[in-house]
């Protein structure tokens, strides 16, 4: 069974429907990637598994637990943690302080050096910058303190929305090494990314998503040398 497993659902703006019997999966272990152009219903994918959007059909089940209908902070506590597009800092918070808040819905607080530590391990920047206020980071390193406040909360689940969007060539390299670091030590990661090329590069599988509907799905390797896909995102 897989760790998270969507099943048809349907989602609404009002009268829009912005998701079309969506169906995906993530095993553990994986990183999966969604692509697809702006508007397809990527970030709504992940706000509706976050439980900021609730469907108005199918199923959401993660670790054997139905969660579609479930609260955005409970569904913390199962497990599942996001790192939004944007970042979504304290700006005006430090940077520990900004990781600190990822601990939140964490019942158990022991060994918070250690996170702290491996948290630094991974940005080493951040360390740098540990008493800085997160508003006065640069766009690389808002992307790094947002994910390692999300990996603060000890998720079961990783989920990354646009993690390279607006970042430098070299920092877009740094990003995506660091997912592939942190998949490697056990972390499944579901990935958002515009940056298609990057983002199968790195997946185990992926979907496309377009208008609100899966429309291909494969390993990273497969999508990466459709022609469809080439021809609709790999500018080829």
């Amino acid at each position: 069974m897989a760790l998270l497993e969507i099943s048809k659902i349907d989602v609404f703006y009002g009268r829009v429907q912005a998701l079309r019997a969506v169906t995906l999966s993530v095993d553990a272990g994986e990183i999966v990637a969604l692509i697809g152009s702006n508007g397809a219903g990527k970030t709504t994918t992940l706000r509706t598994i976050s439980g900021l959007m609730h469907p108005t059909g199918g199923k959401i089940v993660f670790d054997g637990r139905e969660l579609q209908q479930t609260k955005a902070h409970e569904i913390v506590k199962t497990g599942i943690c996001q790192s939004p597009e944007g970042r979504r800092l304290f700006p005006r918070m430090t940077v520990f302080d900004n990781l600190m808040m990822g601990t939140y819905a964490r019942k158990e607080l022991s060994g918070l050096q250690d996170d702290i530590a491996n948290v630094y391990e991974l940005f080493p920047r951040l360390k740098e910058r540990t008493k800085q206020l997160a508003g006065t980071l640069s766009g690389g390193e808002q992307q790094m303190l947002a994910i390692g406040r999300a990996l603060m909360a000890h998720p079961k689940l990783l989920m990354l929305d646009e993690p390279s969007l607006g970042l430098a060539p070299i920092l877009v390299e740094t990003i995506f090494r660091v997912c592939t670091d942190i998949n490697a030590k056990g972390m499944p990661i579901l990935l958002v990314e515009q940056n298609a090329s990057k983002a199968l590069e790195i997946a185990h599988r992926a979907y496309v998503l377009e208008t609100g509907s899966i429309v291909q799905t494969g390993t990273g390797k497969e999508l990466l040398s459709s022609p469809d896909v080439q021809r609709a995102y790999l500018g080829m």
